[in-house]
């Protein structure tokens, strides 16, 4: 049994495999996942502004255990202190130019509500049993305890184009300062 809440030092690190290069400039296709508010969201249509969309394999709960072998798997842990990092940066991250910060895996919304609700989040997560988003994107994957799961993936979105995609992603506890970085770094230029 592992903490959830906590990284072991010695995790094998996540390798570019170039497996996001093609996402960038990249429109996000006609997509609409449900959100543990409750919502249809259309990914195509976000609104204004960034979205932060970030995708992770599978979150764990505590006193379950993970898929085989899990910890061996580059980029695999670290989900739940991944939300915790994005929850503890919530704020931060809109006040920086996100319009909205959304959470993605291909667990259902029922048991992401459980996350939403355990850690606190102020935001909410979609979820996509089926990796339509992976199809349609080509976004990288993996398989772990008989099922494809996403590899995990960070995506900036603005007027229905990727702006930028953060992969791989290490260490998860610590992503969304990265994130925070970028936008701060790269603030949207308003046409007065």
């Amino acid at each position: 049994m592992h903490d959830i809440y906590t990284l072991p030092a010695d995790l094998p690190i996540p390798q570019d495999d170039g497996a996001a290069d093609h996402l960038p400039g990249a429109r996000v296709p006609e997509l609409t996942l449900t959100s543990t508010a409750g919502e249809a969201i259309a990914l195509a249509a976000l609104g204004e502004g960034r979205t932060v969309l970030y995708i992770y394999p599978l979150s764990g709960r505590p006193g379950e255990e993970a898929p085989e072998g899990w910890s061996a798997i580059p980029g695999a842990r670290g989900c739940t202190t991944e939300a915790c990092d994005f929850r503890d940066h919530h704020k931060e991250l809109l006040e920086a130019g996100a319009a909205r910060v959304f959470g993605l895996s291909s667990q259902d919304s029922a048991y992401q509500q459980e996350l939403v609700e355990r850690l606190r989040l102020p935001f909410a997560m979609l979820s996509d049993t089926g990796l339509r988003l992976a199809a349609e994107l080509d976004l990288p994957t993996f398989e772990a305890g008989g099922r494809l799961l996403y590899k995990r993936i960070t995506l900036v979105i603005r007027d229905g184009v990727i702006e930028h995609a953060f992969y791989p992603i290490f260490p998860p506890d610590r992503h969304a300062g990265e994130v925070l970085g970028w936008l701060t770094k790269n603030p949207v230029r308003r046409i007065p």
